[in-house]
């Protein structure tokens, strides 16, 4: 606990200091009372009072200094009898605010101060009752402290944990967040990247097509018509979904797989399509697989334009899912294989794996396994 006291009490802590005020006053009153009988000079009954009350009016600044009033009421009651209210609410106040060593330290010295007040006062025919009495008193205030003191670390560290728990919570909400982010990331560069390269085929075909059929441009010009307005509609329903507090991103589904296919058929890529998959697949799954299949096209379209390419998707369930698909190298792949590492984090996620590369025939592999419980 903070040992100083802040500029300005709360209205708790008026009310505690009042009622402690007031009490300390009560039984010093009653204390010194009953030791005007007493054989000590009429001097020390007057200073015993005057001191008594001052030792008081210290209690409004009991927390800020604790430890140094109960040194001077310990002094003070070596001789007084007024002084046993503030120097009971000092002992309080040192084992609320103060460790457990300091508290065993002030209540070593008050013992040393009673054994002093009890030979000024001439008392050895009571020195068992008073010193029995005394200690006893102290032994009671200083537990009770130390138990008000561990019940406000307790409260004060339950505090803590559920802010720490709060933050906690604001920090997964705002990694959850990103996550989304990221996968919306993702999912625009694949499904913005194949519309556009389907665009780039067409487009290219004709431009290197300038003899070409007007019925055969006009079907190209309709393909890139088509395929660019779908790019746009993917790209309005990414920015959506980015501007929307919550939400997702259309997730395309396994059994779209076929007019993904058919789409890169139409490109002008041969795609042979071998299909086995009974039973219902995991959406997640499915959705995994579906990204692997359009990022192989999409490369096949980019690096090996025309070129025959094979896909094979079977599985069952027990057995998981195999995804694979061979096309002729063509020309060296350029580029930093984000694709390809974000499809082995896909794999990933759903405890599957992934792996592409060059095969010893010159074809390029991309293949992967799903799992598929049973």
């Amino acid at each position: 606990m903070a040992g100083s006291e802040g500029p300005r009490r709360s209205a708790r802590d008026w009310v505690v200091d009042s009622l402690s005020f007031v009490l300390a006053i009560l039984i010093s009153l009653v204390a010194y009372d009953s030791g005007r009988k007493d054989p000590i000079p009429g001097w020390l009954h007057d200073v015993d009072f005057v001191l008594g009350l001052a030792l008081c009016l210290t209690l409004w600044f009991r927390r800020r200094w604790p430890v140094q009033l109960a040194l001077v009421a310990a002094a003070i009651s070596a001789f007084s009898d007024a002084a046993a209210g503030p120097t009971l609410m000092i002992i309080l106040t040192v084992a609320i605010y103060r460790p457990f060593r300091t508290t065993v330290l002030i209540f070593g010295v008050n013992t040393v101060s009673l054994a002093i007040y009890i030979a000024v006062r001439d008392k050895p025919e009571s020195i068992q009752v008073t010193a029995g009495w005394a200690i006893l008193i102290y032994c009671a205030l200083a537990g009770w402290g130390l138990y008000l003191r561990s019940r406000r670390q307790l409260l004060q560290t339950l505090r803590d944990r559920a802010d720490r728990a709060e933050a906690m919570a604001l920090l997964q909400a705002e990694r959850g967040q990103l996550r989304a982010r990221e996968e919306i990331a993702r999912e625009m560069h694949d499904v913005l990247g194949h519309r556009l390269s389907l665009l780039s085929v067409h487009a290219g075909a004709l431009a290197y097509r300038p003899d070409a059929s007007t019925q055969e441009v006009a079907s190209a010009a309709e393909v890139i018509r088509a395929s660019a307005h779908q790019a746009l509609q993917d790209l309005r329903e990414v920015i959506g979904v980015l501007r929307a507090p919550v939400g997702e991103l259309p997730q395309p589904s396994f059994a779209d797989l076929p007019a993904l296919v058919d789409d890169s058929r139409k490109a002008g890529l041969p795609v042979a399509l071998e299909l086995d998959a009974p039973g219902n697949l995991p959406e997640h799954v499915g959705r995994t697989a579906y990204r692997i299949v359009q990022e192989g096209l999409t490369n096949a379209l980019k690096h090996a334009p025309g070129e025959p390419v094979k896909v094979k998707v079977v599985g069952s369930p027990g057995n998981g899912l195999t995804v694979e698909l061979n096309n002729p190298a063509g020309q060296a792949r350029r580029g930093d294989g984000q694709g390809l590492i974000g499809l082995t984090e896909r794999a990933q996620l759903v405890d599957g794996r992934l792996e592409h590369g060059r095969t010893p025939e010159g074809e390029f592999r991309l293949a992967a396994w799903l799992p598929w419980p049973a």
